[in-house]
């Protein structure tokens, strides 16, 4: 087992799921991977969370060791080892520091953005809802992504819907001369419904085409994950299909 390259605490995720035509999404499928779907329907999500007691190499970093993230995901697989390894593939992530920004960028050539973020969480009490609320200012304007939630959480359902977005422990990452994968671990989390969701987004100034007209229109689905201490490892490029 070798050492994680980052470990810290996501919690809080905020998951808003589009359907999605493949056709907008296959430009950005790394090689050797394979759209992935649930029962027909392809996905992109986004993710609204609290990154928390972040360290990198085992060392937290001062100034950048909680911070929110909201990120623009896809779903695909790769057949390795005589399986099926589930993973997602990043459109954008948005995080509030320069430096998380170009640590992601240089060991996981993911597509990081800096921006202004602040983030508000309720929590439930004397019968009203609690919500969660995560902003982003690009171009001088408040950005958001929120919903109003209640109850405790429960296990992702075998099969779900849910447990299909959740449930991915492989990233892919498409760079100019490979395919970077790199693994995620954390139990399985549990969850709990949502209503009032709304995302209040320049998508035109963020997206590429395509997928912002999707994030234009209403999610099919979103949930509120409790989230979990979380391990990241360092990427490997894939040489070739099935290794």
């Amino acid at each position: 087992m070798t050492r994680p390259f980052l470990t810290a605490e996501w919690r809080w995720l905020l998951m808003m799921n589009y359907a999605c035509d493949p056709r907008i999404l296959l430009p950005f499928v790394p090689a050797h991977t394979e759209l992935d779907d649930f029962r027909g329907t392809h996905y992109v999500s986004m993710v609204g969370f609290r990154f928390l007691q972040t360290r990198v190499l085992g060392f937290p970093v001062p100034f950048h060791t909680n911070f929110d993230e909201v990120n623009l995901r896809f779903y695909v697989r790769r057949r390795a080892d005589g399986e099926w390894r589930r993973g997602v593939v990043f459109i954008k992530e948005l995080v509030p520091r320069s430096a998380i920004a170009a640590v992601a960028r240089y060991a996981y050539g993911e597509n990081y953005q800096s921006l202004p973020m602040r983030h508000a969480i309720v929590m439930p009490s004397n019968g009203n809802a609690g919500n969660v609320q995560y902003e982003w200012r690009i171009n001088g304007e408040w950005n958001s992504m929120s919903a109003n939630f209640d109850g405790d959480p429960d296990p992702l359902a075998p099969g779900s819907e849910a447990e299909f977005i959740a449930e991915h422990y492989w990233g892919y990452t498409k760079r100019t001369d490979a395919t970077f994968e790199y693994r995620v671990d954390h139990p399985s989390w549990r969850a709990l419904s949502v209503k009032d969701t709304a995302l209040c987004c320049d998508v035109a100034r963020l997206y590429p085409p395509g997928v912002a007209e999707v994030l234009a229109l209403r999610p099919v689905s979103a949930f509120l994950a409790d989230g979990s201490a979380i391990k990241v490892f360092t990427g490997a490029p894939i040489l070739r299909a099935g290794n």
